[in-house]
């Protein structure tokens, strides 16, 4: 237990996620009753912020640098340099990507490159001296922001919206999600009443909007955990209400290879999806056991083909990094597997241990299993997917992601995810439907965002559909004039 003390409630969330990405194993409380051995101590005094680290009573290290408090966001990240400093001192490492705790890096990279015009040594300097960057990574995120305005600058974005159609039903849940989920097989009498308010919700969003989207996204769950007759249902259903021919990119998350057939992959393909995505997360069978998925890597194989024959010719696959007892062979030969395979697009997540993951809820049952994310494993993928000619076109982070990294989206050119870079750098409006799905209103300034929400549990979503559709209404009723 890591126990923080501040003499003013502010930043306290920074604070948090700052100490937590260094030492993501301990839990970190703010409770001043709250028994621990190690205390980290953060004063805003009259012009200078201090923090002080504690080991059994007995200071082992304290920084401190100038403040007037004139302004919140720099008095923010003066504080979150100062505690940085104390944590690198005091762990004898440094981070990744500095005191960057947000999951948006790119976003601040292309502001440097669009507004203010800087040049690559520019923004590596500004990253480095503001918030301690590494300079792999102000690379990354350098690469990453140049190929997503080559791509934003194909089409009017701010003039458009996306949509998000969550389909929340699996065939079981993996040990480290924590999305909105149920069992298809516990669920099945809700699927047909859920598929009926969807289709309410997305005829509001048509009529509403009064315009098509730039792109259609199909995510989950697991939007194959539908049987073929409630795939094409949902499927037809889209067709009749959007003239998807338009579209920039229609894609669906077909996920696991266990909820794949070739007649669900013909229905994708006849109801005009472009873009399919095949999610292994490892090519490696113990790991497949561990996290609970119901399906061999001999499966992965023949979806993937199965697909091909198809006619698909935008697949992504997605894998993790940091998995149970995966070491650095183990995710080689995950690479090596894709590669084989050849997809267009390659995610690679590192593992976020997430709240509501079993992982996390049931630690206890997991102790023996070891959690390995490092920079050469990192470092591995990234080689990997350029030599696979891929570039990385889209990258974010979250809360206690394993070894402090990130996600990042790679593509072969040309075949980038569009939907990812516009939600992804909040670039664009989103109109998400179904349970536990939200909706984005970026304004055009490019920095307002007001977001409402659909309830979470199936029961209630269907229960109060109309209560959804005035929540998008109340939001968007100004988006026409806003344009």
């Amino acid at each position: 237990m890591i126990k923080v003390y501040l003499n003013k409630d502010e930043f306290s969330y920074d604070v948090y996620s700052l100490i937590k990405a260094f030492y993501p194993k301990e839990d970190i409380s703010m409770k001043e009753d709250e028994p621990s051995d190690m205390l980290f101590k953060i004063e805003y005094e009259k012009n200078e912020i201090i923090v002080s680290c504690f080991k059994n009573e007995e200071l082992i290290n304290s920084c401190k640098d100038k403040c007037d408090y004139t302004d919140k966001k720099i008095t923010k990240n003066i504080l979150k340099r100062v505690l940085y400093k104390c944590l690198s001192n005091t762990q004898k490492k440094e981070l990744p990507w500095g005191t960057m705790t947000g999951i948006r890096p790119v976003r601040i990279v292309s502001n440097l490159l669009e507004e203010k015009n800087y040049s690559d040594n520019e923004i590596k300097k500004y990253l480095k001296d503001y918030y301690f960057v590494s300079d792999k990574k102000c690379d990354l995120a350098i690469e990453v922001a140049k190929v997503e305005k080559k791509v934003l600058d194909s089409f009017d974005y701010k003039k458009g919206y996306s949509l998000y159609i969550g389909i929340p039903f699996c065939p079981s849940r993996c040990l480290y999600c924590s999305f909105t989920a149920y069992s298809i097989d516990k669920m099945r009498h809700f699927v047909m009443p859920y598929i009926e308010a969807l289709q309410k919700e997305l005829a509001f969003i048509r009529e509403y909007m009064d315009m098509e989207p730039d792109t259609i996204y199909v995510g989950g769950g697991t939007p194959t955990a539908l049987n073929e007759e409630e795939l094409e249902i949902l499927l037809k259903s889209i067709n009749n209400t959007f003239d998807v021919t338009s579209l920039r990119e229609f894609c669906v998350e077909a996920g696991r290879p266990d909820s794949i057939t070739k007649e669900k992959l013909r229905i994708l393909k006849e109801y005009n999806t472009e873009r399919i995505s095949i999610n292994p997360q490892s090519m490696n069978q113990k790991t497949l056991d561990i996290i609970g998925r119901a399906h061999s890597v001999a499966d992965i194989y023949k979806t993937f083909e199965d697909a091909r024959d198809a006619g698909f010719k935008n697949i992504n696959m997605d894998m993790i990094t940091g998995l149970p007892n995966e070491d650095e062979e183990d995710v080689m030969h995950t690479l090596e597997c894709i590669k084989e395979l050849s997809p267009e697009c390659l995610t690679v997540h590192s593992l976020a241990l997430k709240k509501k993951s079993r992982l996390n809820l049931n630690k206890e049952d997991y102790t023996n299993l070891k959690i390995i994310n490092d920079g050469n494993i990192n470092t591995k993928t990234y080689d990997f997917a350029k030599d696979m000619g891929m570039n990385p076109y889209y990258l974010y982070r979250q809360q206690n992601i394993a070894g402090n990294y990130e996600n990042i989206g790679y593509s072969l050119p040309g075949m980038e995810g569009i939907y990812n870079i516009l939600t992804m750098e909040e670039r664009q409006s989103v109109l998400a439907a179904g349970a536990g799905s939200i909706s984005k209103r970026v304004y055009s300034d490019g920095t307002t965002i007001k977001r409402c929400d659909n309830v979470k549990d199936i029961k209630l979503f269907i229960e109060n559909i109309d209560e959804m559709l005035e929540r998008k209404r109340e939001l968007f009723k100004t988006f026409h004039e806003d344009l």
